[in-house]
């Protein structure tokens, strides 16, 4: 189990069809929802891939904004959820916000992984809020405090 940042358009495919079967048609998200102009290989945000057996099977994104880190489009395909994949992700998120200076992270999380991100150290900041019909609420965690 090993997760890197995207640094290929093929990989950034990679990331995004994983990304359409999860949230698009697993969970029916619009697609014109689940992509944006932070998709890109611009610099804007840093992306990774998990992987399981060499294969590619899960992804999230980190996005700066008002100068605190933003996971965003965490997910993992259906059949690898129980590897311990989604935790590799955080953390490989996490040290690239490290590396960049960034001291505090946040993300939307789906109210059904709320569990597990406060295993991960994350605190609950929010009520429930809904996200493209999704409950959700916010999550955020001091890195200073690794």
């Amino acid at each position: 189990m090993n997760a890197k940042r995207i640094t290929t358009n093929s990989d950034l495919e990679r990331a995004f069809h994983i990304r359409k079967e999860v949230f698009v048609e697993e969970q029916g998200v619009p697609l014109e929802d689940e992509f944006d102009e932070f998709d890109t290989l611009d610099g804007r945000c840093e992306h990774v891939l998990v992987y399981h057996d060499e294969e590619a099977v899960g992804t999230g994104r980190l996005r700066v904004v008002d100068g605190s880190g933003k996971l965003e489009r965490i997910c993992i395909l259906k059949p690898y959820r129980q590897y311990g994949l989604g935790k590799r992700i955080i953390q490989t998120l996490e040290e690239i916000a490290a590396e960049k200076g960034i001291a505090r992270v946040k993300l939307h999380g789906q109210t059904h992984a709320e569990n597990f991100y406060k295993k991960l150290g994350y605190e609950t900041a929010s009520e429930m809020f809904m996200e493209d019909g999704i409950p959700h609420i916010l999550m955020t965690k001091e890195l200073t405090k690794q």
